[in-house]
């Protein structure tokens, strides 16, 4: 009796949060329900962890170079892109960094932002394909805990955002994002065009400094709002504030791991010379 009042009280508030999303974006393929990003995102570690390894283990490595200087040129495009036309319809336009809510009405301008989340979660599920070419490349080495936790936690982020706050506080996030993918992919593109292009990447930790610096003002800008008040659903603020915390602090882990690692191998190169 307990439990099948357990498992009722969960089907109720499971149902009464499902009836605050979005309903202009009831349909949308790939984003309908919570059942499609969560299975992609499960067939995403699936292949990247167990299948693709396996696939390629008696294989060389693939180089892929022109495979890759079209992606991530696409990446630099797509991304430059988005932040353009996020800033057009935001903060070129009269939002507020304090506080803006949420416009759910058929604004022009708010059904454009709705379009442009649209496009920033097929964006994170094409993303996967930075894991997939590691795989093809077998560099084992970067995939590891925090690029594929990344990867196949932020889809669900923004489908989140996507059907539920599209628009107001939360636009914040992508206009951030996108300016830090459209930097971070002219780097990849630099690095794929070759060996003679290395002297030109020095500025490599500086761009995993960059990206906390990112959460750091996402975590800020959230956290504001539980000293001013603002039309904003609270479990909001909490979630930009939490996740902001815990990338942060994942990618300095990452960061500080890394260049520790490099400042005792130049070191010891040092010591050898």
């Amino acid at each position: 009796m307990c439990y099948s009042s357990i498992v009722q009280t969960l089907i109720d508030e499971s149902s009464r949060i499902w009836d605050l999303r979005d309903k202009r974006t009831d349909g949308w393929p790939l984003a309908n329900t919570p059942h499609t990003p969560v299975l992609i995102c499960l067939t995403y570690l699936f292949v990247v962890k167990i299948l693709g390894p396996k696939l390629i283990q008696n294989r060389p490595a693939y180089e892929l170079r022109g495979v890759l200087m079209v992606y991530n040129a696409f990446q630099i495009l797509f991304n430059g892109w988005m932040f353009y036309h996020i800033c057009r319809l935001t903060w070129f336009n009269g939002y507020s960094f304090i506080c803006q809510p949420v416009d759910y009405s058929d604004n022009a301008d708010a059904l454009q932002l709705i379009v442009l989340g649209y496009y920033v979660y097929i964006l994170k599920l094409f993303d996967f394909l930075d894991t997939v070419f590691f795989v093809m490349r077998k560099k084992e080495n970067q995939i590891t805990f925090l690029h594929v936790y990344h990867h196949a936690s932020i889809p669900l982020t923004v489908w989140i955002v996507f059907r539920f706050v599209p628009g107001g506080q939360s636009i914040f996030m992508p206009t951030f994002n996108s300016l830090v993918h459209f930097v971070m992919y002219f780097y990849y593109l630099m690095a794929a065009m070759g060996p003679q292009f290395q002297k030109y990447l020095w500025w490599k930790k500086y761009l995993t400094v960059f990206q906390m610096v990112q959460f750091i003002l996402v975590g800020l800008h959230g956290l504001q709002l539980f000293f001013i008040e603002c039309d904003f659903p609270t479990f909001y603020r909490w979630f930009f504030v939490v996740q902001s915390i815990m990338f942060f602090i994942l990618f300095k882990r990452f960061h500080s791991r890394a260049y520790k690692t490099i400042a005792v191998d130049l070191k010891k190169f040092k010591k050898i010379a």
